[in-house]
């Protein structure tokens, strides 16, 4: 049993690690924030589908709070101490510790591969649903004049969500179909 704990956490430290390394290499980046990564939401993806959501959900919370203090410079763009709480709910620990909740939402699919594509295109438009709440409410002032918030709240995220979606939807399903071992349910 501590063992089987043991791997868990070194797994967790290892996904924590090349999600954060993935988050740095930016194909695409926009001058409020977000960008499109190289894959940096498929390591905690696929600990969700490795050793549940639960473990899922701790590793994505673990990225989450390297992410807050790699980006602090945005946390404290947030001109008061609510929008920065905000910021920090809205932009980092509900986004990405939801990530690891991708098998949850796969499981409900008997064929594997559609369910791991299922799970995983959920929780990237759980992410896009924080990421455009947060815009309209703690983002909006940058909305050029004349459009309203919500519209470019959506039009800004998902700019960069969609194809960063997309990308972690085709990763998901490549690794599935080449190495289908790394996506069997350790207990």
């Amino acid at each position: 049993m501590q063992n089987s704990r043991t791997t868990r956490l070194v797994t967790a430290g290892v996904m924590i690690a090349a999600a954060t390394v993935l988050s740095m290499i930016t194909i695409f980046r926009l001058p409020q924030g977000g960008g499109i990564t190289a894959f940096s939401m498929l390591p905690i993806i696929l600990m969700s589908f490795r050793f549940g959501p639960r473990w899922g959900m701790y590793t994505g919370l673990g990225y989450a709070l390297i992410q807050i203090i790699l980006d602090l410079n945005t946390v404290m763009i947030c001109p008061t101490l609510l929008s920065q709480i905000g910021c920090i709910l809205l932009d980092y620990l509900l986004p990405f510790t939801l990530l690891g909740s991708a098998s949850f939402f796969a499981q409900k699919f008997k064929n594997k591969t559609l369910g791991i594509a299922m799970g995983t295109g959920v929780v990237c438009a759980i992410r896009f649903l924080c990421s455009f709440l947060s815009g309209i409410v703690l983002w909006g002032a940058y909305a050029p004049a004349g459009t309203p918030v919500w519209i470019y709240s959506f039009l800004y995220n998902g700019s960069y969500m969609l194809p960063e979606a997309l990308l972690t939807v085709f990763g998901a399903v490549l690794i599935c179909r080449t190495a289908p071992q790394l996506f069997m349910q350790k207990a």
